[in-house]
C-alpha cells in the first residue's frame, strides 16, 4: 500500500467518530418519544373534550341567533294564536259575504218587482192614455141624445138642425182648446203636398202655380203635425 492511501485511509478513521459525535449532540437529529406517559395522554385528552366542548358551544349559540329560527318551544304559544286570529277572520268574512249575498238576493227582488211595476204602468198608460179625451166625448154625446130626444118630440127640423149646427161647434172649439187638433182651411190655398192630398185636378188659365179649388174631406193638424191631409181638388197651370 502506498503512502497516500495510508493517509486516506487515517483521515477516514478520524473524521467517523467526530461525525458520530456531532450527531449524538444535536437536538434536531433527537427521535420523537414511542409513547406518552399516563399524564400526557390525559392532558390532551382534555384538551380534546374542552375544544369540543367550546365548539359545540358556538354552534349552538349560531343557532340561537340565526333570524327566522325558533325554538320549538316558543313556537307553540305563537302559532296558536295566528291559527285564532286567522279563524276569527274567516267567521268575520264568511258573515261579510252572507250579508252580502242576502243584501243581493233583496235588491234583485226589489229590481224584478221594480221591473214589472213598470211593464204594468206602460201598459195602464196605453190603455187609459186617451181617459181624459174620451171622458171630455162624452159631454158631446150627451149634447147628441139631447138634441134627438127633443126632435122626437118636436119633429122641428130647424130647431134640430140649429141644434146639430151648435154641437159640432163646441166639439171642433174643445178639441182644438184641450188637444191641440185644428181644422185646415183648405180652399182657396196653395197646393201644398204635405197638408193636401189631390183627387181631381183641373186645368185653369192664368194659374202660374195649382191652387186649391175645391175641398172634399178636411184636414187636421195635432199641434204642428199634420194628422190628416185634406183631400181636395187642384188646379193644374196651362189652357183650357
Amino acid at each position: 500500500m502506498s503512502d497516500q492511501e495510508n493517509l486516506r485511509t487515517q483521515d477516514l478513521q478520524e473524521d467517523a467518530p467526530r461525525e458520530a459525535r456531532e450527531e449524538t449532540g444535536n437536538p434536531s437529529h433527537q427521535e420523537p418519544p414511542s409513547s406518552q406517559g399516563p399524564s400526557e395522554g390525559n392532558a390532551s385528552g382534555d384538551g380534546a373534550s374542552g375544544a369540543s366542548a367550546s365548539g359545540a358551544d358556538r354552534c349552538s349559540t349560531a343557532t340561537a341567533n340565526e333570524p327566522g329560527r325558533e325554538e320549538p318551544g316558543r313556537a307553540e304559544p305563537e302559532d296558536s294564536g295566528a291559527v285564532a286570529a286567522l279563524k276569527k277572520e274567516l267567521e268575520g268574512l264568511q258573515a261579510e259575504n252572507s250579508e252580502l249575498k242576502n243584501q243581493y238576493l233583496r235588491k234583485q227582488a226589489d229590481m224584478e218587482n221594480y221591473r214589472k211595476r213598470m211593464i204594468r204602468d206602460k201598459e195602464d198608460a196605453v190603455s187609459y192614455a186617451n181617459q181624459q179625451l174620451l171622458l171630455d166625448l162624452t159631454a158631446v154625446i150627451d149634447d147628441f141624445e139631447r138634441a134627438i130626444a127633443s126632435a122626437e118630440e118636436s119633429r122641428d127640423y130647424d130647431a134640430f138642425h140649429d141644434g146639430v149646427v151648435l154641437i159640432e161647434k163646441q166639439l171642433v172649439s174643445m178639441l182644438e182648446r184641450k188637444w191641440g187638433l185644428k181644422r185646415l182651411d183648405s180652399e182657396g190655398q196653395e197646393f201644398d203636398p204635405q197638408k193636401h192630398e189631390a183627387v181631381t185636378a183641373e186645368p185653369r188659365e192664368g194659374d202660374e202655380t195649382s191652387m186649391v179649388l175645391e175641398e172634399f174631406q178636411k184636414g187636421y193638424l195635432l199641434h204642428d203635425r199634420v194628422l190628416r191631409a185634406a183631400r181636395v181638388k187642384v188646379s193644374t197651370p196651362g189652357k183650357g
